[in-house]
């Protein structure tokens, strides 16, 4: 819908008042309220019978949505996108979604980091798949000891606990805001 025309009047102080506090109670401006009255009485028509309002265009991903914040809310926004490699907008919409679905995304950073580990886990187990199989052909294979294997099972194991760390400070930075938690 194109909004390209401007609609003004004159009223009493008293008036003006009392439409400012209606607006505060509704926490919408004075001008947005303005509106929905001019569209109710647009919908309801003359004599007070119903008519069938306009159907309104269906919002999609690319409706924008307009926020006011304080200059030290704005500073904190900007940090925290930044600390996620994001712009500001797109931390907010990601944030808004993750609240609203109450999801805990992870940022594309994050994500190739997360991919890059499970890809070097599955190099690892492949080649110590290789080792159980000449092992069982040939009866002994030159390679790692029992303290080699036992090695490669701690850090396995120190990788995952890793990996589920940051999986839970990815979700809790998400519900508390910050994207260095430790």
């Amino acid at each position: 819908m194109n909004v390209d025309q401007y609609i003004a009047a004159r009223v009493s102080s008293d008036m003006k008042t009392r439409l400012r506090a209606l607006a505060e109670r509704r926490q919408i401006t004075e001008s947005v309220l303005l509106k929905q009255f001019v569209e109710v009485m647009l919908c309801t028509g003359e004599e007070g019978t119903e008519e069938i309002a306009p159907p309104r265009p269906t919002p999609d991903r690319t409706t924008r949505l307009m926020i006011r914040l304080r200059p030290d809310d704005r500073l904190l926004l900007r940090e925290r996108a930044a600390a996620r490699g994001m712009a500001p907008a797109t931390y907010v919409a990601v944030l808004t979604r993750a609240h609203l679905r109450s999801l805990s995304p992870l940022p594309r950073e994050e994500l190739l980091a997360l991919k890059r580990s499970v890809a070097e886990l599955g190099s690892f187990g492949r080649n110590l798949n290789q080792i159980a199989r000449a092992a069982n052909v040939d009866g002994a294979v030159a390679g790692p000891g029992a303290d080699g294997v036992q090695a490669m099972l701690r850090i396995c194991e120190g990788l995952r606990v890793h990996v589920k760390a940051l999986l839970l400070a990815n979700q809790r930075s998400w519900s508390q805001g910050h994207a260095n938690d430790k």
